[in-house]
């Protein structure tokens, strides 16, 4: 049943028809559709998303084990069990290889079969029944070839991506949370504290940071936990002035003392006020931060002040590729990954600085 005044409502109340204007966006929704304009910036983070995405399942691209095998009528799942040789026949009772030969025939055969991946090696793995040297070039066993140690190339970069990517991401979020922290309180109460926290940013920037890090590997063993420390304790320092900067222009503002009026606390004010308001220059500098980190990443690794050497990085390949000059298969390729993975975060990056921009046209 229909209600009783909804006949004395028709032809009162405005229908929305195809000429009525669209209701108002917010800023972020405006700022998101200048974003996807820019069409390169654009499809630079939609394909740079789907490779980071395609790189978190590294090990359903390439791995040494097989992703399941079916043997004898039983089912086997190398990648989360260890299984012995003599679980396919084999003689001895350690891990089983995969690549060897014999192993393989064994799970071809009498209905016996194994899905693998499809590049056959994992970051460390070394094939010890390769026809040629190492390095070796690229060939149907290895694509990409191998480097030094026999390892394949192209199983390096695809987990090298995935560490420089993550690397990048947690080195920018440490360094922002940091930063915006920082920042937010020195530009907001100012005076004093702002006085002090200036002093004390210009003597911790002064610090050498190259020799830190020189004494920090001298003492420890590399690792990516070390330096992602010691590059964060020094990496908030430049967000901070930016940020800083944005609360000394908005705490005096009219909606700044509106809310000191009605009683709220300086954090309320902060986390629901000023911060939103300050982030445009903070989003703008996040993908320019995560190409710096990556790039500082590749250079430690290249000195050897980076990760271990069995961890796959591209800066190690880089300095496989400077060591073993005529093995192009090993430089050229890292560095088409490393130089196409910084043109996209720096497309992003330019795409959003013009998206954020208060000047652009709705």
């Amino acid at each position: 049943m229909k209600p009783i005044l909804e006949p004395a409502l028709e032809g009162v109340l405005p229908s929305p028809g195809p000429d009525a204007p669209d209701l108002p966006l917010s800023p972020w929704r405006r700022a998101w559709r200048r974003f996807r304009m820019q069409k390169l910036g654009y499809f630079s983070l939609v394909t740079l998303s789907v490779l980071f995405v395609l790189s978190l399942g590294a090990e359903l691209l390439s791995n040494d084990k097989p992703l399941v095998v079916r043997y004898h009528d039983a089912w086997y799942f190398p990648m989360v069990q260890t299984y012995p040789e003599t679980e396919f026949g084999g003689d001895f009772p350690t891990p089983t290889d995969y690549l060897d030969p014999y192993i393989r025939d064994r799970l071809n055969s009498d209905g016996n079969w194994a899905l693998f991946a499809p590049n056959r090696y994992a970051a460390n793995t070394i094939n010890y029944f390769a026809p040629s040297p190492n390095p070796a070039p690229p060939s149907r066993a290895n694509w990409l070839g191998t480097d030094d140690r026999g390892r394949d190339v192209l199983a390096r970069l695809i987990y090298g991506f995935r560490i420089s990517l993550l690397f990048g991401l947690a080195l920018t979020v440490i360094g922002c949370a940091l930063g915006i922290v920082a920042g937010a309180i020195q530009g907001y109460f100012a005076g004093k504290i702002d006085l002090v926290a200036q002093r004390v940013i210009e003597v911790w920037s002064s610090m050498p940071e190259l020799y830190l890090l020189l004494i920090f590997a001298s003492m420890f063993e590399p690792s990516l936990l070390i330096l992602l420390v010691l590059l964060s304790v020094f990496g908030w320092m430049g967000l901070a002035d930016y940020v800083r900067a944005e609360f000394l222009r908005n705490r005096n503002l009219e909606y700044v003392l509106a809310a000191r009026a009605l009683g709220l606390s300086d954090w309320q004010i902060i986390w629901r006020h000023l911060l939103p308001n300050s982030l445009t220059a903070v989003i703008a500098f996040l993908p320019f931060r995560m190409s710096g980190a990556v790039l500082a990443l590749t250079s430690f690794d290249f000195l050897g002040l980076g990760v271990p050497a069995s961890t796959p990085s591209l800066g190690e390949l880089l300095a496989q590729g400077k060591a073993n000059l005529d093995a192009w298969w090993i430089s050229l390729p890292t560095f088409a990954v490393l130089v196409g993975m910084l043109l996209l975060l720096v497309f992003i990056g330019e795409a959003l600085r013009a998206a954020l921009d208060p000047r652009a046209d709705a």
